[in-house]
């Protein structure tokens, strides 16, 4: 799992160009090697083990979800009595509909990007709010085969979880096709949000 002392480095790269590719470089490869392994429980276990700790919290989430595509609702809602503790998502692919639906302000992605820490976090903010739910996930990323460049790779992906009070975000490097890094971002996300339930029993 990626270490959080690797979060400033990256950030340090895309906000002061100027510091070089070296810290870029340094910050990628041990977000490949660390963030491309799989999750380590199933898909099955994880959405079954975060629906009980959603449910024995008396908790619902909401999810925001740009480049997974709504893939993260669908496994979640496979889970027989989902509708006790999820309340729904919104796929916000387009920036507009971030803007619309979720209130992410236009000055933000004109910043930093759709695909940045400032984005998810309004993201997770604005589901949260949307749906009047007391935790909240959103993703943005690349999942390619286009649209990477040199300070965003394809991979790249930002993650934020609400939880009451409580604020995170992480950004990723995922490696492999199109659905497998959906379907990377999908697990972690989800993995991120049992975590984060579990620090706050």
């Amino acid at each position: 799992m990626l270490r959080i002392q690797l979060l400033p480095f990256m950030d340090l790269w895309i906000k002061n160009a100027c510091h070089g590719r070296k810290v870029r470089e340094i910050a990628m490869r041990a977000l490949k090697k660390k963030e491309n392994r799989p999750v380590s429980m199933s898909l099955q276990r994880l959405r079954h083990a975060l629906g009980r700790e959603l449910a024995g919290s008396g908790l619902r989430l909401a999810v925001a979800e740009s480049c997974s595509g709504g893939l993260i609702a669908h496994w979640l809602t496979n889970v027989p009595g989902s509708s006790h503790w999820f309340s729904g998502g919104v796929v916000a692919y387009a920036n507009a509909v971030k803007v619309r639906c979720l209130g992410v302000p236009e000055t933000a992605i004109a910043s930093h990007g759709a695909v940045s820490r400032e984005v998810v976090l309004a993201m997770a903010l604005g589901v949260r709010d949307l749906l009047a739910t007391d935790s909240a996930l959103a993703v943005s990323g690349i999942a390619g085969p286009g649209g990477g460049s040199p300070e965003k790779p394809v991979g790249t992906v930002w993650m934020a979880w609400v939880l009451q009070d409580a604020i995170r975000s992480k950004g990723f490097q995922f490696r492999g096709t199109r659905l497998q890094i959906k379907k990377l971002t999908a697990m972690r996300a989800m993995a991120g949000m049992l975590e984060m339930l579990r620090r706050q029993r």
